[in-house]
């Protein structure tokens, strides 16, 4: 004879990164139940947050009673799932799986942890910030949607080791959650047009980027258009930057670095970037571009030599212009 769970009797499915959190759908089934009871895989804080006993290896089928676990594999839950109780499980929200990173990265970072993990600091840990930035840019640009996931995660496993090392400062600690507390008041107080009711001066994307400037001079303090540009980052995307700021901030173009016949090659270099920015495009993204195309016709011209018979290494100024790909 089957034995059929009691009407009203459910098992609750829940997201044990989110704590005592449960689904919106359960309550009526909770508020019902004659007993609710705590799966073996909750955590016992949890399971104690939430008051409930620990559920027996076969829960009663003669009232109505709820399970509350992590997994439908749990043998209480299993068990009365079989009897034929109803799911009800817990959705949790888009970037739930951020926890489990920063779980991990805690655990790399803590006692008994990752060695090499547990000494790094963020002096250290600059350069891997930079490797993986730039190996994201090739995959947007190679269009490697697979690397494009898997290098974003990389970058992000940058910010949370930051995080995690910040957290542990002596002195002035802040932790991840205070990185994303910041990001969102930022994102809000930049967007009014979005989160306060609309903004008069947002009409299109133009004119919400000139607005962007406008937020973040007055949030920061600024007293010039430049202040807050990365002056050590690369020196086409530093001309770029400061052609945008500062034109954006009224500057005429003619004023800009080589637009006079002063002789100087930096100045040349930084007017030619300017003019590039200037038509909406990036010029460290087109210099990346044509080097890209560069490297690879060498490389090209280097396969039609040994194609040919003709050993690469040591060719002479018509032999790269015989191979050179048309």
């Amino acid at each position: 004879m089957t034995v059929r769970a009691a009407a009203g009797s459910a098992v609750v499915l829940v997201d044990v990164r989110l704590g005592a959190v449960l689904p919106v759908a359960a309550l009526p089934l909770l508020r019902g139940a004659t007993d609710v009871y705590a799966g073996t895989d909750l955590p016992a804080g949890m399971a104690a947050e939430l008051g409930v006993a620990p559920a027996p290896l076969v829960p009663p089928t003669d009232r109505p009673v709820v399970v509350i676990a992590a997994d439908l594999t749990e043998p209480a839950a299993a068990a009365l799932h079989t009897a034929g109780a109803p799911v009800v499980r817990s959705h949790p929200p888009a970037g739930a799986e951020l926890l489990s990173a920063v779980a991990v990265m805690d655990r790399l970072r803590s006692p008994g942890g990752c060695p090499w993990d547990a000494e790094q600091t963020h002096q250290s840990l600059m350069q891997y910030l930079v490797e993986e930035t730039f190996e994201l840019l090739e995959s947007i640009e190679d269009g490697d949607r697979a690397a494009l996931r898997e290098e974003l995660g990389d970058v992000l496993l940058q910010v949370l080791f930051h995080a995690r090392v910040a957290a542990e400062d002596a002195d002035d600690p802040f932790t991840v959650d205070d990185v994303a507390a910041g990001l969102a008041g930022k994102l809000i107080n930049r967007h009014p047009h979005v989160f306060a009711g609309g903004d008069p001066a947002v009409r299109d994307a133009a004119s919400q980027e000139h607005r962007w400037e406008q937020l973040k001079q007055a949030e920061k303090q600024r007293e010039s258009s430049v202040d807050g540009v990365a002056l050590g980052q690369p020196a086409v995307s530093l001309a770029a930057k400061l052609t945008q700021r500062a034109t954006r901030a009224g500057l005429p173009a003619d004023l800009l670095p080589g637009k006079g016949n002063d002789g100087n090659s930096g100045a040349g270099l930084f007017a030619l970037a300017a003019s590039v920015k200037l038509t909406g495009a990036d010029p460290e993204g087109e210099l990346r571009a044509a080097g890209r195309r560069f490297a690879q016709d060498v490389r090209t011209a280097e396969n039609n030599a040994r194609a040919a018979g003709v050993e690469p290494l040591g060719m002479a100024a018509t032999d790269w212009r015989r191979f050179w790909p048309r």
